[in-house]
């Protein structure tokens, strides 16, 4: 049997999908299924599917370093593009893809169910092309309307909504042993693709002299062809994935998907809310538009390498637990951060950053392992039925769309707080407030609902 073959029981025949990229019989709890069939064709999966999300990322977050050769210098001249952005106007071209994309994640997680993880990869790798192609003709024409900007900048969410039908699509192909770390490495393929994004962008645009920021969105569209071209040839679509939407419907019933959603915004809220704020607040709070270019992109490499670290510890000790470690080190860094501005230390608030990329990467493989584990638990506690546990994997994936939605928005909220506390105090030092105080809310929420002994979740060591 090749790896792409259709795998047919009898009890279970699907006519409808026949196909070599189809797969009606899926089971990777099975040991001898796993060890023979499924762990190559879930591991071929895997690393097509990071490549996709990966330059989704790369995309989505193209504008938070295209924004700081567009922003205009402390003395109010004009930037060597022509354009002459203020911080409230970058920190809006940054927040806007954030937000399209946090929004998008819902509909993206139900595309899986309904058109197959292969086929859904495959679109919306394609559909990257219009936030590329928009924004290497817009950023082309300095004095653009910003309105304008906005809605081109907004087109960027289709690379975030990728993140939503990658992950639940390749929950459905590991065994619950081997989540974390397979829904770790997914996600951090994505992640990192902000830091070669903000790597590797700002020495296109400038390549051969000048500042050609119409480079920028030119750059990923072989990319992203390349992305739906290897979907089409490599992936496959799992029918156990394919069911009907309504165990998306039904996850939103449980309070833990709600409770889980307001950690994210803690953890994956934070990251791509930082990693997109980060260049312009160094240009905005120290005038160092240089350091943003050249070295910003070490907090988003850096929170992306930790994620499958987040995921791994939390397969071996537990992913409330890594969890709760997670928010003290992010108020922890928020407070040094907090220091640094105050004292208008450089050194300090870079670093300051470092550790809460850290922190945020070790927090977002560690709430998603949380998911899982916890609708697995769910699943036993009615019964632990095959067809009950299989309802309960496809409500897990459900509700990690959602909560990646939901947990998203932060990435739109973090920067539009800068922006509000710079316009309103002159300084983001009111914004580093709240978070230290929010981290330690989450850090107290992750204790009583699935640390404290007395619940369930504790009992199992979710």
């Amino acid at each position: 049997m090749t790896e792409n073959a259709t795998i047919e029981t009898p009890s279970a025949p699907h006519p409808h999908h026949k196909g070599k990229h189809w797969i009606d019989d899926w089971r990777p709890e099975d040991p001898e299924f796993w060890s023979t069939v499924g762990k190559p064709i879930a591991r071929r999966n895997l690393i097509f599917s990071i490549f996709a999300e990966h330059i989704g990322f790369s995309v989505w977050l193209l504008w938070s370093i295209v924004v700081v050769q567009m922003t205009a210098a402390a003395d109010g001249s004009a930037a060597a593009s022509g354009w002459a952005l203020t911080t409230t106007q970058a920190l809006w071209l940054v927040a806007v893809p954030s937000g399209v994309g946090a929004f998008l994640r819902i509909p993206y997680t139900f595309a899986v169910p309904v058109f197959g993880g292969r086929n859904w990869t495959v679109i919306s790798a394609m559909l990257l092309l219009v936030p590329c192609l928009l924004m290497a003709w817009a950023v082309s024409n300095p004095g653009f309307p910003f309105v304008g900007l906005c809605l081109i900048a907004a087109t960027a969410g289709f690379g975030g909504g990728n993140f939503a039908s990658s992950m639940a699509n390749i929950s459905f192909f590991y065994p619950e042993k081997e989540k974390g770390w397979a829904l770790g490495l997914n996600a951090a393929g994505g992640n990192i693709g902000v830091a070669v994004a903000q790597k590797v962008i700002p020495l296109v645009v400038v390549a051969g002299g000048g500042v050609a920021l119409s480079r920028a969105g030119l750059f990923y569209v072989p990319f992203a062809v390349a992305a739906a071209v290897c979907a089409f040839l490599f992936m496959n679509n799992l029918t156990e994935a394919k069911a009907d939407v309504k165990p998306v419907f039904q996850s939103l019933r449980h309070p833990d998907t709600w409770i889980m959603s307001l950690l994210y915004i803690g953890t994956f809220g934070s990251f791509i809310g930082y990693s997109a704020a980060f260049p312009t607040l160094l240009k905005a709070v120290f005038d160092r538009g240089d350091i943003a270019l050249m070295w910003a992109f070490l907090g988003a490499g850096i929170g992306s390498i930790a994620r499958p670290l987040g995921g791994k510890l939390s397969d071996r000790i537990g992913g409330a637990k890594i969890t709760a470690v997670s928010f003290v080190m992010l108020a922890a860094g928020a407070a040094a951060a907090l220091w640094s501005v105050k004292a208008v230390n450089l050194p300090v608030f870079f670093i300051a950053f470092m550790f809460l990329f850290v922190a945020t990467g070790i927090g977002n493989g560690s709430t998603y392992r949380m998911i899982s584990k916890i609708f697995l638990v769910k699943g036993q506690d009615a019964g632990g039925a095959p067809e009950t546990m299989v309802h309960m994997r496809r409500q897990a994936a459900g509700a990690l769309g959602i909560i990646s939605s939901v947990g998203a928005f932060g990435g739109f909220i973090v920067p539009l707080a800068y922006a509000w506390s710079k316009a309103t105090y002159g300084n983001i030092q009111p914004a580093l407030q709240f978070y230290v105080g929010f981290f330690l809310v989450l850090l107290v929420v992750t204790w009583f609902f699935y640390i404290r002994k007395s619940t369930r979740m504790g009992q199992v060591g979710v």
